[in-house]
């Protein structure tokens, strides 16, 4: 106690040495007598407490929040450490090249296309497909590399899936051996980037039995004729897959709809809320000529067509937990630095119940993603497997996003806090590919025998 004493009295006549006019200036404002007969008053550790807080080593220490990683369960532990690997260069690559230009872009509602070479130079394009200069890599890669993707930005993810998904897809299983050598290695390296025409201006849940876009056979070939609405990267894709309706046998079939083929015209679609870098067209098809050798060899019905949508579809469950992703580590990572009231708002009780609730849903998601693909790697997915992750995530997402907008206030709805843009794309990824009624529907056929469809 009395080596405490001493010390006190020391930096005391210190202090008075160094800075009177500092300690006169305190006397002014408290009783520096009361101060020390309080003092001498308590024990030993009370008093090191008063030292330490002297000293600034004590409460008031800053804390060091933990990494912001919305993989709670450390999932990419199940991937090998080739795939590991790939999958951090790719968030690399989006975190450098897309991160820094994304708002930018997607306020114009314009498209980086210097970013193009860049992911050709990733050798992802057709990840999963074998050949073709393909990497031929397992499914759960392509989901993962979507994830990063949208992790970012939804935008690049659709465009992304539509050229390594939806085009490159339908070529590698529903082409000839002649039109996947003619097509899929150029646009493996995306010097060729192609798009899918399905849905319709008037037919979208109703693809299946009610497209009215036409072909007719003719001794030169075909002639098309109809709308396609909603078509990403139709505006400058070099090639698009059209879904037409045979009139003589009233089968749908697949077309390489070149953009330079006669009868082909793509307008791009304006004002739209979502996915606003994606360039979504509005295809007219007017006595549109194309060769026997274009029609897709093994198209011949909306069986058939499914079956691309089967695989596209758990790749967009993934996009939705990218979504997710992103708005929840952006939102968590904001909620350590924002101040109100003295400290971080993540240190106030309802803020840490958003983000646990956020990050719940997101874990989930990713567990059922993670087996989704591990059943697709297996040959065992099936229509209702991915339609239930498609419902699932994406109804998951836009409770994620509104949260995260929540918890940021009133700079939620700004771009720059990289959230407004999460909270509109989600919009979007909950519609397409399947709207969460029409997926409902497969899910429930499968689990009671019966279908409900119309």
């Amino acid at each position: 106690m009395a080596n405490l004493f001493q010390k006190i009295r020391k930096g005391l006549q210190l202090y008075q040495q160094i800075d009177m006019e500092a300690l006169e200036k305190l006397a002014a404002k408290v009783d520096l007598n009361a101060v020390v007969q309080n003092v001498s008053k308590l024990d030993d550790t009370q008093l090191q407490g008063v030292m330490k807080l002297l000293s600034g080593s004590g409460g008031h220490k800053k804390k060091v929040p933990p990494p912001v990683d919305g993989d709670f369960y450390d999932l990419a532990e199940l991937l090998t450490p080739e795939q590991r690997a790939l999958q951090l260069k790719v968030r690399a690559f989006l975190e450098t090249e897309v991160q820094p230009i994304v708002n930018e872009y997607w306020l114009r509602a314009e498209f980086p296309y210097e970013l193009i070479p860049k992911l050709a130079a990733l050798n992802i394009c057709g990840v999963t497909y074998q050949g073709y200069g393909c990497p031929g890599l397992p499914n759960i890669m392509e989901g993962v590399l979507a994830m990063e993707m949208a992790r970012i930005d939804a935008s690049i993810a659709t465009f992304f899936g539509v050229q390594s998904g939806l085009a490159m897809g339908s070529i590698y299983m529903l082409g000839s051996e002649e039109q996947k050598q003619q097509w899929l290695p150029a646009m493996q390296q995306m010097t060729c980037i192609g798009a899918f025409g399905l849905t319709e201006p008037e037919v979208g849940s109703g693809a299946a039995g009610g497209l009215t876009t036409t072909a007719k056979r003719t001794p030169e070939g075909w002639v098309l004729n109809g709308q396609k609405k909603w078509i990403g990267n139709a505006t400058f894709a070099d090639v698009i897959i059209i879904w037409a309706r045979d009139v003589d046998d009233n089968n749908v079939k697949g077309f390489l709809v070149k953009k330079d083929n006669p009868g082909f015209q793509a307008i791009k679609m304006e004002d739209k809320m979502a996915l606003r870098i994606v360039q979504n067209g509005l295809i007219t098809l007017t006595n549109c000529q194309v060769a026997e050798t274009d029609r897709l060899a093994k198209a011949n019905s909306f069986k058939d067509t499914a079956e691309v949508l089967r695989m596209t579809r758990a790749g967009v469950a993934w996009e939705a937990v990218g979504c997710a992703r992103g708005a929840y580590e952006n939102a968590l990572a904001y909620t350590t630095q924002r101040k109100q009231f003295g400290k971080p708002i993540a240190a106030f009780q309802l803020i840490q119940n958003h983000l646990v609730e956020m990050l719940s849903n997101l874990t989930a998601m990713q567990t059922m993603v993670f087996r989704l693909s591990q059943l697709q790697d297996e040959g065992r997915l099936t229509d209702e497997h991915a339609s239930l992750a498609k419902v699932f995530c994406t109804l998951r997402t836009r409770d994620i996003v509104s949260r995260a907008r929540e918890v940021m206030g009133g700079n939620g709805i700004l771009l720059q806090y990289n959230v407004a843009r999460f909270v509109a794309d989600a919009e979007a990824i909950y519609s397409y590919e399947g709207t969460k009624e029409i997926n409902s529907l497969i899910v429930g056929r499968a689990i009671t025998g019966f279908s409900a469809f119309v």
